[in-house]
């Protein structure tokens, strides 16, 4: 983890218009700030999706066609402490379906956190942790011949451009069998009054999440940020219907990375871009998956009308 981390830090902070990636946030701080944000009253994202798993994980759960008596493997890409899903969980529990959950996840922790309350809180499922990179795991499973469903949620697909996503989801189908699903969790198009407070709640704990990064580098890298001179910013074109964060250097000044052997000058006002957020609509998921191996076979909403999960078939 140390040696791409050194790479793509390297990478980012070469470039003209700077950059790190959003991976990074999560460490074991980071892990415990995201859980945070999730239950921040600004954050509606993931009240949203929750919203679809209590109340209509019968209505997921028959999208996928499993039948009860056949077993199947239900794989998860980043699952980190599993709130949403185990809702699903306890439902495909208590209808006595066949299967193993594989939460697939870069941080030890967050899997040691989330097999221990499993085990738990619904004793009977199978849990099978994983951890490291979506396809390399993905990979692995492949031998198997069992019908997969894959659970992408939180709207991850939208810290990608509209071209990785699509060529993410491309990759998938080429580690799965026809019938195969998928449900892909995305935040829909909105207000930037809706959008925009979510990730600048009033607390400041997306602040610090974000500037944790900063941290980890100090920590991993020997680096010298002052997370006094940077702050965190974010931006939201609602016609675009795209949310971008930023960490912008509150004066000039100098970082200096001791495991890189470097320095890198910051001007004040100047941005690192950290992360984009995605929003969508119909027309955009169907531009997405037009050149892949996926169908859309179902779509369900909150509530509000906020979050959607797509339940897409491998054909």
């Amino acid at each position: 983890m140390i040696t791409s981390l050194k790479k793509e830090v390297a990478q980012g902070l070469e470039k003209s218009l700077k950059t790190l990636p959003s991976k990074y946030f999560y460490n074991k701080k980071g892990d415990a700030l995201f859980v945070e944000i999730m239950n921040l009253p600004e954050y509606y994202l993931t009240r949203s999706e929750l919203d679809i798993f209590k109340n209509k994980s019968l209505q997921l759960i028959d999208s996928f066609e499993v039948e009860p008596d056949n077993y199947f493997e239900l794989i998860e890409l980043g699952a980190g402490d599993g709130l949403k899903t185990k809702e699903l969980l306890k439902t495909l529990d208590a209808q006595n379906y066949n299967f193993d959950y594989y939460p697939i996840d870069i941080s030890a922790n967050a899997l040691t956190l989330l097999k221990k309350d499993i085990n738990t809180v619904l004793p009977n499922v199978s849990v099978k942790t994983q951890e490291g990179d979506y396809f390399e795991v993905l990979d692995s499973l492949k031998e198997s011949k069992n019908p997969k469903v894959i659970l992408f949620l939180g709207s991850n697909i939208g810290n990608m451009t509209d071209e990785q996503a699509s060529l993410f989801i491309y990759n998938l189908g080429d580690n799965l069998q026809e019938g195969d699903k998928l449900l892909l969790g995305v935040d829909l198009i909105k207000s930037k009054e809706i959008v925009l407070p979510a990730y600048n709640d009033s607390q400041g704990i997306t602040a610090a999440f974000n500037l944790n990064l900063l941290q980890r580098i100090n920590e991993e890298l020997e680096g010298n940020f002052n997370l006094n001179n940077f702050e965190h910013r974010p931006e939201y074109n609602e016609k675009e219907g795209i949310a971008k964060s930023f960490i912008v250097s509150t004066t000039d000044q100098t970082v200096e990375i001791k495991a890189l052997g470097a320095s890198y000058h910051f001007a004040k006002g100047e941005k690192i871009h950290t992360e984009i957020s995605r929003k969508y609509n119909d027309a955009l998921i169907d531009k997405i998956i037009s050149d892949t191996d996926f169908t859309i076979g179902n779509k369900i909403m909150d509530s509000k009308r906020y979050f959607a999960d797509y339940i897409l078939t491998r054909n």
